[in-house]
């Protein structure tokens, strides 16, 4: 089998630098995981206004309101197939904030139908956007967010860009200091900054059971549709 990612880089994914390929290149019958555990040097907001729209993030495990220095981070990628076939992979990100524990869920399949990776985010998978990935010259990997769906039960809605924000994702492996690095931002055209972190981290790849995943870093509903 072919991991999500390699499915949608195509021969590019083989331009990926080593640790990427590595960490990047799993799939559900390949029994590991990557689990990365590092500090975010920053993790920034907006202005005032983006605080309410934060805090609703917060209640689903999307984004979150607090901002932080110094702040140590894991995150945990397990490649699975979910309850409708699909190979998926986590993104469960925890950032350890002084006096609160956030989240930031994501779980990741990829869509023949769109022809790239589709990013569930949350607890309920209430949203799926679309990824578009490239590589860089230095093995990098460059993840920015496209179209934007909300669904609940039947209710299927396209986000107006203008009313959401665009993520823009940066991932490379620093060989000097022998960790990966990650820079997220996401903004919006009209209403600017929304939220953002910087950080870097290690990984190690521990034994995992083949198509499954352990219930915490499961969504809580999946969602047929992408």
């Amino acid at each position: 089998m072919t991991s999500i990612f390699e499915r949608a880089l195509g021969s590019d994914f083989g331009r990926l630098h080593p640790r990427l390929r590595q960490r990047f290149g799993f799939d559900s019958t390949d029994r590991t995981a990557c689990v990365g555990t590092g500090v975010m040097d920053e993790i920034w907001r907006g202005r005032a206004f983006t605080v309410p729209f934060l805090h609703l993030g917060a209640t689903r495990n999307i984004l979150f309101p607090e901002r932080g220095r110094d702040v140590p981070f894991t995150i945990e990628n397990y490649a699975y197939r979910d309850g409708y076939g699909r190979e998926t992979v986590t993104f469960v990100r925890t950032f350890h904030l002084p006096g609160v524990r956030r989240r930031f869920d994501a779980t990741m399949i990829y869509s023949p139908l769109r022809g790239r990776v589709i990013d569930y985010l949350g607890t309920h998978q209430h949203l799926a956007v679309d990824l578009d990935l490239t590589v860089d010259g230095t093995g990098g990997l460059h993840i920015r967010t496209g179209s934007q769906r909300f669904y609940e039960g039947l209710l299927g809605v396209r986000m107006p860009l203008a009313l959401s924000g665009t993520a823009h994702v940066h991932e490379w492996y620093d060989e000097t200091a022998g960790r990966f690095r990650i820079r997220v931002d996401v903004g919006n055209d009209r209403f600017g900054p929304l939220f953002g972190y910087r950080g870097s981290f290690t990984t190690s790849y521990p034994a995992a059971e083949a198509a499954l995943a352990p219930a915490s870093v499961r969504p809580l509903r999946e969602s047929r549709r992408d």
